[in-house]
């Protein structure tokens, strides 16, 4: 600073120095004054956008941990066919008949168990699964446009910026036909943000809204996939068809019902 004191004293003395390097630096294009979108409108947009974001994380992770819960559901049926079968191939089973007999029963129960077991994740599946995955496909379209719509407003910004300070300039032929291309550069720029802007607040809140009516059948589906393959139903309803002697379970269990609260169960429905 002392150097540039020396060599121009009366330039920064009477603080004319901002001047010289406003004309030495290239003019820089910043934000613009005017208000371009309403704050009102900009905190409706992020609100309506966080919402779905949040949506979206909802999303995936009822849809993680559906899957999680198929894939226990199956290892748990498989597991006990896998214990089934090894009694099957026990010595004992060969010097006992009345022990081989209900470890065929047992290994007939769990069989079905698990083809029901089977049947109910088939139809977790496809009522429920696939309609979040589908569901979950939207979002990165949805994302793309929101990314779209910034990338335009700050054009947007940038442009309306070069239009404003050619506006301050003095009004010579050359500022004049600048600002006249300015402006041309900014009405297309103008009229594509605001039909992008116009369109994601309008569908954004429908597309919020419509989670409800499209989930609705997919949970319903659900409570009925569980209470139909619920593994105690399953299980009474396997053994009932059993003419085994070792199934005694099928006539009813004491512990299950004590007395003085009788419980009556369709096991066809």
């Amino acid at each position: 600073m002392r150097f540039w004191s020396q060599l121009f004293p009366g330039i920064l003395r009477e603080g004319l120095w901002k001047d010289l390097l406003a004309k030495m630096i290239p003019f820089k294009i910043g934000q613009p004054k005017k208000q371009i979108v309403p704050k009102t409108v900009e905190r409706d947009f992020e609100r309506e956008y966080g919402k779905l974001q949040q949506l979206e994380d909802q999303t995936k992770k009822l849809q993680k941990d559906m899957k999680k819960s198929t894939d226990a559901d199956l290892a748990m049926s498989k597991s006990a066919v896998k214990i089934s079968s090894d009694l099957l191939s026990n010595p004992l089973c060969e010097q006992e008949p009345s022990f081989l007999e209900m470890v065929t029963a047992f290994d007939t129960a769990m069989k079905r168990m698990d083809s029901f077991n089977q049947e109910k994740v088939n139809q977790i599946q496809k009522t429920v699964i696939e309609p979040l995955k589908k569901f979950s496909s939207v979002f990165p379209s949805l994302n793309m446009a929101v990314k779209r719509r910034e990338q335009t407003l700050q054009d947007y910004k940038r442009l309306q910026s070069k239009v404003e300070k050619y506006e301050e300039k003095e009004r010579t032929g050359p500022v004049l036909a600048k600002l006249h291309q300015a402006r041309e550069e900014l009405r297309p720029v103008k009229e594509d943000f605001e039909a992008k802007n116009k369109q994601l607040l309008e569908e954004m809140p429908k597309f919020y809204s419509s989670r409800i009516d499209y989930f609705k059948p997919s949970f319903e589906s659900l409570v009925r996939a569980q209470v139909r393959h619920c593994p105690f139903l399953v299980l009474c309803r396997v053994l009932s068809h059993s003419s085994s002697p070792a199934c005694a379970l099928s006539t009813g269990i004491p512990w299950l019902y004590p007395p003085g609260n009788a419980i009556s169960l369709n096991l066809e429905s």
